[in-house]
């Protein structure tokens, strides 16, 4: 529902409005179509994962989808103390930094849990990032202790501080500690303390709106404020419960899986199946094979999903739900997932890391489940407040009016690490989160995503918003995935050009006509560019600067060059 601030009806929503408001400009607020709940923020994060586990303490927390070993509740919640307790061994004290460098494995839940129970923080990483890249995370986090596994040793060779330890979970190189010291340390020997709810407990890196990656301080009220806005209450929105087997093949080292999938799972009591890394056959037989209910994905899984002549050799008829998150999802490959998985509920959810990260999700999954239009990400998060702004103005829009998205809530950030300047930039003074995100939400408090502000293509005055293309392209019968990035040109500002991955012959030229035919005249494709993948981060965003560096490279003209 959203009230405005500032207007004649003030006091009808029970607001306190000075007698010069009709001087102020309205402020729309908008919130969640479900009532606020009760969430206890006094908790640390560990304790109120596990408020309710002795319910589930021999049922499986997580199965490990490389050699199916299961850990119970009670298995993890015990390694989690004992990994609290060999940190303690090791120097680690509360507030210091360790860094996880893991791919999806069972060892990285159990220290996440374990670093949160110790008080200290855990910023996670890429292992396949660069030895440079891993570099200036781990020193600008001033991580004590990073955690990896042999395969990923050599990339640590540019660390200044020689004091950081490297655990492997498989045989440790020479000079190395095995992960054992850490999952196998005396349980008695857990640290007693007393964990401020405000102290930070994760520290992902995040580009934010704009800009080289940030520290992202999430503290233990964030996190857990998320998880409750997911799964508390009556009606939860991501409705998990604990009959379900989730599939974990998004990369635990990023906040969507982290959040949506591990830490919300702990908290429902349910059961996830770790998967290392995407493959089409290994996630269909581990979805058929341990009959999973949930299947949480990227737009970049959901395609070929919806493409692959595969998934009809296996039985999905226990999947009842498949949720999207991290880039937009068009109606057209929603309806193909759905045709391919008539069983599920396709749900689409709304996220940023500095959000905690969840704004918006869809109420088709809850527990009671409410109507949700194609397209939309559901509504704002319970215990939260979002508006739509001009970006331009900053003014706050109404219904269906496409402006920058901003949330406020205990599940917000506290900042960037030793980073005020681009702190004060993303999140203002009373609490308001700038997501860089443009968006509206209609007269039925659905959020729709239109595109990124940054990445807003501007043809001749008009926004050409590069998602909507892509969900065009990609409806195409010979396109297996597409990403659409800005040519500069003198007259027009910017032309719209399609890098396109072909599952079939087609022309340029066809395509060109095919996207034509379905919009209007400045939202034509100017180009297509063939080419064998569309790049992408681990969450399945399009890294649009490699396209525009590729593009400029294939261009000789002296805007791009």
């Amino acid at each position: 529902m959203a009230t405005t601030i500032g207007s004649d009806e003030d006091s009808a929503v029970g607001l306190s409005v000075p007698a010069e408001s009709h001087h102020v400009q309205k402020e729309y607020i908008f919130r969640s179509k479900l009532p606020d709940i009760d969430i206890p923020t006094h908790l640390s994060l560990t304790e109120y994962l596990f408020e309710r586990s002795s319910q589930f303490s021999e049922k499986p927390l997580m199965i490990d989808g490389k050699t199916g070993s299961k850990y119970t509740y009670a298995d993890v919640e015990a390694s989690s103390r004992k990994v609290a307790a060999g940190l303690v061994k090791l120097g680690i004290e509360k507030g210091d930094v360790v860094m996880l460098l893991l791919p999806n494995c069972p060892e990285f839940v159990l220290v996440f849990l374990g670093v949160a129970a110790r008080g200290a923080i855990a910023t996670t990483a890429n292992p396949f990032c660069t030895h440079r890249e891993i570099a200036k995370q781990a020193n600008a986090s001033r991580a004590k202790l990073v955690i990896t596994q042999s395969a990923y040793v050599d990339k640590l060779s540019e660390l200044e501080d020689k004091k950081i330890i490297v655990l492997t979970t498989d045989q440790p190189p020479k000079g190395y500690q095995h992960v054992s010291v850490l999952t196998e340390a005396n349980e008695s020997d857990f640290p007693k303390i007393e964990i401020d709810p405000d102290e930070t407990v994760a520290l992902p890196y995040s580009s934010g709106t704009t800009g080289l990656p940030k520290g992202v301080m999430l503290s233990h009220k964030n996190l857990l404020t998320s998880i409750a806005q997911q799964e508390d209450g009556e009606n939860p929105n991501w409705y998990f419960a604990p009959e379900d087997v989730i599939l974990c093949v998004l990369p635990l080292f990023h906040i969507y899986a982290l959040n949506s999938i591990f830490l919300c799972c702990v908290r429902a009591g349910a059961t996830f199946v770790i998967m290392e890394r995407f493959e089409i056959v290994k996630l269909l037989e581990l979805c058929q094979n341990h009959r999973v209910t949930i299947a949480p994905f990227v737009p970049p899984i959901v395609l070929q999903i919806a493409k692959s002549p595969l998934v009809s050799n296996y039985d999905l008829s226990s999947i009842r739900g498949v949720i999207s998150g991290a880039a937009p999802l068009g109606k057209d490959l929603e309806d193909s997932v759905k045709e391919r998985i008539p069983t599920a509920v396709i749900a689409q959810g709304y996220g940023m890391t500095e959000a905690g990260p969840v704004l918006a999700m869809s109420l088709a999954f809850a527990k009671y489940p409410l109507p949700v239009k194609p397209g939309s990400c559901g509504t704002i998060v319970r215990n939260a407040e979002a508006k739509i702004v001009d970006p331009e103005t900053g003014v706050s829009l109404s219904y269906n009016q496409p402006g920058e998205i901003c949330i406020r809530g205990s599940q917000v950030m506290k900042g960037y690490l030793n980073d005020p300047e681009s702190t004060s930039l993303t999140l203002e003074k009373d609490g308001w989160l700038h997501t860089g995100d443009i968006g509206y939400i209609d007269q039925d408090e659905e959020v729709f995503i239109v595109d990124r502000v940054k990445e807003i293509i501007k043809h001749k005055g008009f926004q050409v918003p590069p998602a909507e293309l892509e969900a065009i392209l990609v409806s195409h019968p010979s396109i297996a995935d597409a990403a659409v990035v800005p040519q500069m040109d003198e007259k027009a500002g910017e032309l719209p050009v399609a890098f396109v991955v072909r599952s079939s012959d087609t022309s340029e030229e066809e395509i060109k006509d095919f996207v034509a035919k379905q919009v209007v005249f400045y939202k034509r494709i100017h180009r297509v560019i063939f080419t064998e993948a569309i790049p992408k981060s681990p969450a399945g965003k399009i890294l649009r600067k490699v396209l525009r560096v590729t593009l400029s490279e294939k261009c000789s003209c002296s805007s791009c060059t």
